[in-house]
C-alpha cells in the first residue's frame, strides 16, 4: 500500500513538473534563508550558558551621574570584589578582570602583539568553565611571573613545543613563564582573552611599587584599598536562590560605607548569559535584532507554506474528478488523506535535500558575513535538531490543510462540477497571500529606513574632522620623545599635521564624577569624560572654540580646562570663562568651551566631556594626510616607529574607517533586510502566481463568452488583472502602520536618527504593486489571447 502511494505521488509530481518545480523552489529558498537565521538565533542566545553555574554568575555594575550624563559602569572599583566575598553570606566566590588593551610578546625572534590581554584573579578558571589542558587549575599562577595562555596563541608562540615553563618577554623586557594552557574560547564565549596574567602581578606593579595616590596625598597600598579607580570588570558567584536585591543593597552599603564621600551609588547585578544581548540596566544591547530576526525567520517559513497551500489548493478544481472516481470505487478519505500527505513529503524531501546542499554551498559566505562559524556537521546536534524541527513544522503548516480539503470532495458534487465552499470560495488564498504581501512591504520599507539613518550618519557633521586621518597608539619611547617624532613626521610631504590625544576620538577613554565648581548643586552628580590634550588638538581636528580660547602651551595650562557646551548646561553655568573647575585633584579654572562633537556612536547623545591639558598623558597619535598621498604618510610613520620600537610591529588605524566600525551590525541589518525584502518578494510573487493560476483556470468559459461577444485582449487583461490589486492594496494598507511601529522602536535606539517620511510607504507599497502586476501579467496576457473557440469547445 505504501509503495503505492509513494508511486502514486511521483507520477503526479512527474505529470505536474512545472508546478512541482514552483513548489520546490518556493520551499527551498525559504527553508535556507529561515534556517540560516534561526541558526543565527539559536547561536546568539546560547552565549555563556555552556557554564554550569551560569545562572548565578554575576556581573557587578553601578549607576554613576545625573541628568543627560547618568550612565551604567560595569567596570567598577577593585576593593569591592574583597569586600564582597567577605561580608556577603550570599557571595561563594568572586572574579576581577582587567583588559588591559594591546600588548607586545616576544618569543626567541618571534614577535606577537596581543589584542586580547588582560590580568584576572585566579578564581577566573574555577568559576568559568574553561578547561586547563596543561597547568594546575587550582593553582593557575604559581607567582607574579606566571602566564596563562589559549591554545591557540601556544601554537602561534611555541608551535609543537611544549608551552610549559618556556620563558616569553612581555612589554619592556619583563620576562614571564608559560605556567598554563586553557582551551580555546567557544566562539560563543564573551570572553576571549588569550594571555592572562595573575591580578596579583596588576597590584605589585601599580600599588605596591608606584605607591599609587589619587589625591596627591594619600598612598593607596594595594587593590583592596582602592575605592577610585573604575577599572575591573567583577563577577560575582552567588550561592544557588539568592536574593539578588539584597545582594545589590549589601554592595551599595560597602561602598557608601568606605567612601562615605560620595553620592549614593546604586549597585545592580547582571546575569551571565544575559551579557551579550541586554545592557547593565536590562535596557536592549541586541535582544531586539534576535527577536526581529527569529520573527522574520518564522514569516519567511509561513511564506513559503502559503504557497503550497495555494498552488494546491489552486489546483484541486483539476484533481476534483481524479479524487471522485476513487472515491466512487472504493478508497476511503483516511487514505487519499495519507496520499496527499505523502505526496507533499515527498516534494519537501527533495527540497529539503536541495536546501541543505545549497546551506553548505553558501556556509562559508553565512560565517564570514555574520561573524559566526556555524558548523553543518553530524557532530552538531543542535544544528540538526533546528534543521529537523524546521522541516518538520514547515511540512505539517503547509501540507495538513490542502491534504484535508483535497480528500473532503463530495464525489456527485464533484462530478458535476459543484465545489465545496472551501475550493470555490478563494477568500482564503486572498487572505494567505495578503499576509505574504504585507510582510514584504515591511520589509521593503525597513530597508528603505535602515539604509536612511545609516547615509544621515555617515553625513552627519561631527563637529571635527575625521578625513584622512590614521592614528597608532605610542610606546613609550615615542611619548617621551614626542616633539622629535612630530617634527620627523613633518618633513615629509605626505604629512599635513600631526598631533596627540589622551583618548581614542572613537571609542572614548576615561569618565569621573570626581568634580566641583563654584555654584555646583548640592544634589548634582555630574560625570565628565576626560580628554588629555595638548594644545594642537583644536585645530588639528577643526574644532570650534566658540567661548574663551584654546590652551596656549603654557606652564599655567596645567590648571586651565576645557568643557564642550554639553558640560557647560548639565553645570548651570551662564558665564563660564573664568569660572573655578576641580576635576579630580586639579583644581583649576575654566578657559574655553568648546562646540560640541560627537565622540561617541550617535546611538547616545553627546555627554559633557573636559579637556585638560596633561600633555604627558597624550597615548595616542593622530596624523593627518591627503587621500593620495596616504601610503607615503603610513610608510613614513612605520618607519619612524621602527626606530623607536623596533621588537614591535606598527599597526593602525583610520579615523572615518573607526567611525563606520561603529555601526557594522546597522549596515548588516541593511544588507540582511534587503535579503529578506528580496526572498519575501520573490517566494509572495509565487504566491500570486497561485492566484493567478487558479483564477485563469476558473474564468475560462467566462473569457472566451466575453471574446465571442467582442471583448478586446486588453479588456480581458484589466479584468483578470484587477483583482489581484486588491489583495496588495489590503497589505498595504495593513502594512504602513505595522511598518511605522516597527521603524520607529528600531530608531528609538539613535539619540540622533532621521525622520519617517511617507514617501518611504508609497515606494513600498508602490513596488509591491508593480511587482505583483509584472507577475499575473503573464497568465493574464496568454488567457487573453486563447482562441475562445477552443475554449469553448472545451467546455
Amino acid at each position: 500500500m505504501i509503495r503505492n502511494y509513494f508511486k502514486t505521488a511521483w507520477r503526479n509530481i512527474m505529470n505536474n513538473r512545472f508546478y512541482a518545480a514552483i513548489n520546490v523552489f518556493g520551499i527551498t529558498i525559504g527553508l535556507v534563508v529561515g534556517i540560516f537565521l534561526l541558526l543565527w538565533t539559536l547561536d546568539e542566545l546560547s552565549f555563556d550558558r555552556f557554564h554550569r553555574n551560569a545562572g548565578e554568575i554575576h556581573r557587578i555594575g553601578i549607576e554613576g551621574g545625573t541628568g543627560i550624563s547618568k550612565q551604567i559602569f560595569t567596570k567598577i572599583i577593585p576593593a569591592v570584589a574583597t569586600f564582597a566575598k567577605n561580608e556577603i553570606p550570599e557571595v561563594e566566590e568572586t572574579v576581577r578582570i582587567m583588559s588591559a588593551g594591546d600588548a607586545p610578546f616576544k618569543y626567541k625572534d618571534k614577535s606577537f602583539i596581543e589584542p586580547n590581554f588582560a590580568f584576572v584573579d585566579p578564581s577566573y578558571f574555577t568559576v568559568f568553565d574553561f578547561e586547563m589542558i596543561k597547568g594546575n587549575k587550582s593553582n593557575p599562577f604559581p607567582d607574579n611571573n606566571s602566564l596563562v595562555i589559549t591554545e591557540r596563541t601556544a601554537k602561534r608562540y611555541f608551535g609543537s613545543e611544549d608551552p610549559i615553563g618556556k620563558m616569553v618577554t612581555m612589554g619592556l623586557g619583563e620576562l614571564c613563564k608559560i605556567s598554563g594552557v586553557i582551551t580555546d574560547y567557544p566562539e560563543n564565549s564573551t570572553f576571549q582573552y588569550q594571555v592572562m596574567l595573575p591580578m596579583s602581578r596588576f597590584n605589585d606593579l601599580a600599588y605596591t611599587q608606584r605607591k599609587t595616590s589619587y589625591d596627591g596625598k594619600t598612598i593607596v597600598p594595594s587593590m583592596d584599598a582602592d575605592w577610585v579607580n573604575f577599572s575591573f570588570e567583577t563577577f560575582l558567584l552567588l550561592k544557588p536562590k539568592s536574593n539578588i536585591t539584597t545582594v545589590e543593597k549589601k554592595l551599595q552599603a560597602i561602598h557608601e560605607r568606605n567612601k562615605p564621600e560620595d553620592a549614593p551609588v546604586p549597585y545592580l547585578t547582571q546575569a551571565l548569559p544575559s551579557i551579550h544581548l541586554y545592557k547593565a540596566d536590562g535596557g536592549d544591547g541586541g535582544i531586539s535584532v534576535v527577536r526581529t530576526f527569529a520573527v522574520v525567520a518564522i514569516v519567511l517559513l509561513a511564506i513559503a507554506c502559503i504557497n503550497y497551500v495555494n498552488l494546491a489548493t489552486a489546483r484541486a478544481m483539476l484533481r476534483a474528478k481524479e479524487i471522485s472516481m476513487r472515491k466512487i470505487i472504493g478508497a476511503e478519505r483516511f487514505q487519499l488523506f495519507v496520499q496527499f500527505i505523502l505526496e507533499s513529503a515527498l516534494l519537501f524531501v527533495i527540497a529539503a535535500l536541495l536546501a541543505i546542499a545549497l546551506m553548505n554551498l553558501l556556509l562559508p559566505y553565512f560565517n564570514q558575513f555574520s561573524g559566526k562559524q556555524i558548523q553543518l556537521g553530524l557532530s552538531n546536534h543542535q544544528v540538526w535538531y533546528c534543521i529537523g524541527l524546521t522541516l518538520l513544522g514547515t511540512l505539517l503548516a503547509s501540507s495538513l490543510y490542502p491534504a484535508l480539503l483535497l480528500s473532503s470532495f463530495k464525489p456527485l458534487n464533484a462530478l458535476k462540477g459543484k465545489f465545496s465552499a472551501g475550493i470555490a470560495n478563494s477568500s482564503l488564498r486572498y487572505s494567505l497571500v495578503v499576509v505574504q504581501f504585507t510582510t514584504s512591504i515591511v520589509l521593503i520599507a525597513f530597508t528603505f529606513i535602515i539604509q536612511g539613518q545609516l547615509e544621515y550618519v555617515r553625513s552627519i557633521d561631527l563637529g571635527y574632522n575625521k578625513e584622512n586621518i590614521f592614528s597608532f597608539s605610542m610606546r613609550p619611547e615615542t611619548q617621551q620623545h614626542f616633539g622629535a617624532v612630530k617634527d620627523e613626521l613633518l618633513k615629509n610631504p605626505a604629512i599635513i599635521d600631526a598631533a596627540r590625544v589622551g583618548r581614542d576620538m572613537i571609542h572614548g577613554g576615561s569618565s569621573t564624577g570626581d568634580n566641583d565648581w563654584d555654584g555646583k548643586p548640592a544634589n548634582s552628580n555630574t560625570w565628565f569624560h576626560q580628554t588629555f590634550a595638548d594644545e594642537n588638538l583644536i585645530d588639528f581636528f577643526g574644532m570650534k572654540v566658540v567661548q574663551g580660547k584654546n590652551f596656549t602651551g603654557s606652564v599655567a595650562d596645567s590648571l586651565h580646562f576645557l568643557v564642550n557646551e554639553t558640560a557647560i548646561r548639565e553645570m548651570g553655568l551662564k558665564d563660564p570663562i573664568g569660572k573655578r573647575l576641580r576635576i579630580q585633584t586639579v583644581n583649576g579654572t575654566i578657559i574655553g568651551v568648546v562646540k560640541d562633537f560627537h565622540f561617541a556612536s550617535v546611538h547616545q547623545k553627546i555627554e559633557p566631556v573636559v579637556f585638560q591639558f596633561k600633555p604627558e598623558n597624550c597615548w595616542r597619535m593622530y596624523i593627518k594626510t591627503t587621500g593620495s598621498d596616504a601610503p607615503k604618510a603610513i610608510a613614513a610613520a612605520a618607519a619612524t616607529w621602527k626606530r623607536y620600537s623596533d621588537d614591535v610591529p606598527f599597526t593602525y588605524d583610520f579615523l572615518d574607517e573607526s567611525y563606520h566600525k561603529l555601526y557594522t551590525m546597522e549596515q548588516k541589518q541593511g544588507t540582511v533586510f534587503s535579503l529578506f525584502a528580496t526572498v519575501a518578494i520573490m517566494i509572495s510573487c509565487l504566491g500570486l502566481f497561485a492566484l493567478a493560476t487558479y483564477t485563469v483556470q476558473t474564468k475560462t468559459k467566462e473569457v472566451g463568452i466575453r471574446k465571442v461577444l467582442g471583448a478586446s485582449a486588453s479588456s480581458v487583461v484589466r479584468l483578470l488583472s484587477k483583482g489581484f490589486l486588491k489583495p496588495v492594496a489590503i497589505a498595504i494598507f495593513l502594512a504602513v502602520p505595522i511598518a511605522w511601529w516597527a521603524m520607529s522602536i528600531w530608531l528609538a535606539d539613535f539619540a540622533y536618527r532621521i525622520d519617517i517620511k511617507w514617501w518611504v510607504f508609497v515606494a513600498a507599497g508602490g513596488s509591491a504593486v508593480l511587482i505583483a502586476l509584472l507577475t499575473v501579467s503573464w497568465h493574464a496576457m496568454r488567457a487573453a489571447m486563447t482562441n475562445p473557440i477552443d475554449t469553448l469547445r472545451d467546455e
